[in-house]
């Protein structure tokens, strides 16, 4: 008889699954294919087989020209982890706001090692123009202090992204006690440290601080692309861009140098921040031709 569990863990072909009963099982995929991701609630075989995933109520994932990286199932929240050093990309935050809007997922920008007080002012600089939209940006610092970020966990289930160094991982262990542990004995069995940092992870939050709340932990990235959105969805996750949208005099207007167009409208009153305009040039470019 089958079992059902969360896959909790997701490496390659080889997936972790918590049971109802809290016993972990290994699973793999039917076929070659696997279209699995952390989060995703799966029916289990006795054999190992995974036969497949109940209805997903959200899946956040990236892709380019070649391929899809999926990242969690039925998260409810995209915390963006960012860092005063190293720098970090607003592009790609622009990127991961519209997959997470797509997606219908609340979003909050965590801007961690605070603690580094010379580069703050840069990175607060970077991030202006998304508080101006009313973004969440939490502050903080990972390694002394989490807790300004406790009371957005409760009850959701939150999937951390971001760069390689902006300490997603250091949030986690902040967060999640023992969550190191498990990390250390995964690389071990795989007979490699160089996994871990490799593969997603769901942990659930201690109930004291967080009740009903779990963190899914991914692994740091350079990329998000959005090649599986249509230039209208891409338009549409620019939340800025919303009141204006549908007031272009030409229906397919690109709001480049088209005559009439609101969103520039919305640009020359102040309403729009130029760097957004930028982002969504590029993205719309990459969906026309392609590429990422």
């Amino acid at each position: 008889m089958n079992a059902a569990g969360t896959i909790v863990a997701a490496f390659g072909r080889h997936y972790e699954i918590e049971l109802a009963d809290g016993r972990i099982a290994t699973g793999y995929p039917k076929g070659k294919k696997s279209l699995l991701a952390v989060g995703d609630e799966v029916q289990l075989s006795p054999d190992g087989q995974i036969m497949g995933h109940a209805a997903r109520r959200s899946l956040l994932y990236r892709s380019d020209a070649y391929r899809q990286k999926l990242i969690a199932a039925n998260a409810t929240q995209l915390l963006l982890v960012v860092a005063t050093d190293p720098s970090f990309s607003d592009m790609l935050l622009s990127r991961a706001l519209v997959a997470a809007e797509h997606e219908g997922l609340t979003t909050t920008i965590v801007l961690n090692k605070c603690d580094l007080a010379p580069a703050l002012p840069a990175a607060r600089k970077l991030l202006a123009p998304y508080i101006a939209l009313g973004c969440r940006v939490v502050e903080l610092s990972a390694k002394f202090d989490p807790s300004p970020l406790l009371p957005l966990l409760a009850g959701e289930s939150s999937v951390l992204v971001g760069q390689s160094g902006m300490g997603k991982s250091t949030l986690t262990n902040a967060l999640v006690p023992g969550a190191a542990a498990p990390t250390r004995e995964l690389s071990t069995a795989l007979d490699s440290g160089k996994h871990t940092t490799t593969y997603a992870r769901l942990y659930k939050l201690p109930g004291d601080t967080c009740p009903g709340g779990t963190l899914i932990d991914s692994p740091g990235l350079q990329e998000f692309g959005l090649k599986h959105l249509s230039a209208q969805e891409i338009e549409y996750g620019f939340a800025e861009f919303r009141p204006f949208l549908g007031q272009c005099r030409f229906r397919d207007c690109q709001h480049d140098a088209e005559p009439g167009c609101a969103i520039k409208q919305g640009l020359a009153a102040g309403i729009i921040h130029p760097r957004r305009i930028e982002h969504f040039h590029q993205f719309i470019s990459e969906s026309r031709h392609g590429s990422h």
